[in-house]
């Protein structure tokens, strides 16, 4: 696709959203988190500092306060990375915000260290069902022994992107890109190009930007480490198959070749998929804003769900995301619920998306931000891939029982890729370490 340009500042999907108590009024009413008006005070804490998200996120806020006369929300941005240790310091305090941003994957860790609050109540008093307004799989993770503790705000989606004039000057049709893993290798070994013993231009390389974790359950029709049942499934046939793969790869460039380039890889100019050093690019989704921003403007290129492992075994991809949360010993949960529940509405969710380029947690809100006339052809297009690959997209919630199981994975994957381990030993190592720690914790 012709990239055209547009004010959006480069967008990451790590986002998250911050409120910080205004309490005012004698003693009594900073207790109670009620102003001088009467109106309950809340805090939302974002890490949203700047931006398009920052000023959407405040002019929704101002809409909120404007809409009645008994809440009052205040927004105070934390920063990324201090966000969740204040947070975690306020709640031990007994003085934590009202509402805020959290990982979607950890939503029953902190349930079941009781620094989440259950929203379960305020659920079932509603007339509308509430969880239908979210993808299945968004859901399921803030539920902890079958209550909700959260609701999902936003998400994402894994996809190739890939650079059309490059498919033309070697051939290949841009209209018709990689569908199984056997033609990425053919269209990468097309847009290979060597000069000596240097390489000038690399087709694709699977670890950019996706872990060994979304090859893995790409491979194994949408499985993780861990299936539906909570078993640990690391060494299975088709996931040591992605490994193996993914160290031919590794092989036909080498080792010096790949971490060369890895240098190369930043924002901006900087990135090789947007110099044209690499022809097919995996990454979020949402890599499509750093293009507007950053590419030029007759950068031409295309965006696709990834490969199937084999023809008929599916798309699958993985996701992450955020969802709004009340910590626990927040004063006005029920307040903090409306409010949620004010930024999980369609019509909410959807200007939210149409300013940020976010996926929104609302089916609803994405399937109109398809054909929504203040998007270009192309954003309609990127909220239609989105909304169609969340149909085989994978969250992977940590499970209770292995909260540090990645660490034990990736170190014999690492081992893997130096070459001290096959893919086989790596795994099955893997395997048994995370076992362990689950029969641990049980």
């Amino acid at each position: 696709m012709k990239k055209r340009k547009r004010s959006w500042l480069s967008l990451s999907l790590l986002a998250g959203t911050v409120l910080l108590l205004a309490a005012c009024g004698n003693g009594n009413e900073e207790a109670n988190n009620t102003g001088e008006d009467g109106k309950k005070t809340l805090e939302f804490w974002s890490f949203w500092g700047s931006g398009p998200r920052r000023e959407k996120i405040e002019a929704l806020i101002e809409d909120f306060n404007a809409s009645q006369d008994e809440i009052e929300v205040e927004h105070v941005y934390q920063p990324w990375g201090d966000i969740w240790t204040k947070s975690l310091a306020s709640i031990a305090a007994g003085d934590p915000p009202d509402i805020i941003v959290q990982d979607i994957n950890s939503v029953e860790q902190r349930a079941d260290a009781q620094q989440a609050m259950s929203i379960q109540s305020y659920l079932d008093e509603e007339d509308e069902d509430i969880q239908s307004r979210f993808y299945p799989q968004l859901w399921d993770t803030v539920l902890y022994e079958d209550e909700a503790y959260a609701l999902p705000f936003n998400t994402d989606t894994q996809v190739l992107f890939y650079n059309k004039d490059l498919f033309e000057e070697v051939g290949l049709d841009p209209e018709n890109p990689p569908k199984t893993w056997e033609e990425l290798e053919e269209y990468a070994r097309a847009l290979d190009k060597k000069n000596g013993d240097s390489w000038e231009r690399i087709g694709f390389y699977p670890l950019w930007n996706l872990g060994t974790d979304v090859w893995a359950l790409n491979a194994d029709n949408g499985t993780s480490w861990f299936d539906e049942e909570g078993n640990v499934t690391i060494n299975t046939p088709k996931k040591v198959e992605a490994l193996e793969w993914i160290l031919e790869w590794q092989d036909y460039y080498g080792e010096d070749t790949i971490n060369t380039y890895e240098a190369e890889f930043g924002s901006g100019v900087s990135d090789p998929f947007v110099s044209g050093l690499v022809g097919i690019r995996a990454q979020n989704i949402n890599y499509y804003t750093e293009l507007l921003e950053n590419a030029p403007d007759d950068f031409n290129f295309g965006v696709v769900a990834l490969p199937e492992h084999e023809e008929g075994s599916g798309n699958w991809s993985w996701g992450g995301g955020f969802v709004l949360e009340i910590p626990d010993g927040a004063e006005n949960p029920e307040a903090s619920y409306e409010f949620m529940k004010y930024l999980t509405s369609t019509e909410v969710q959807e200007e939210f998306g149409l300013n940020s380029f976010d996926i929104m947690a609302n089916k609803e809100a994405n399937e109109n931000l398809t054909k929504h006339p203040d998007l270009d052809e192309e954003g309609q297009m990127i909220y239609e891939l989105a909304d169609k690959n969340l149909e085989e997209t994978v969250i992977t919630p940590v499970p209770l029982t292995a909260p540090d199981f990645s660490a034990l994975v990736n170190e014999q994957i690492d081992e893997a890729l130096l070459g001290n381990k096959t893919a086989k030993e790596a795994l099955d190592d893997a395997q048994s370490s995370v076992e362990s720690l689950v029969e641990q914790n049980k």
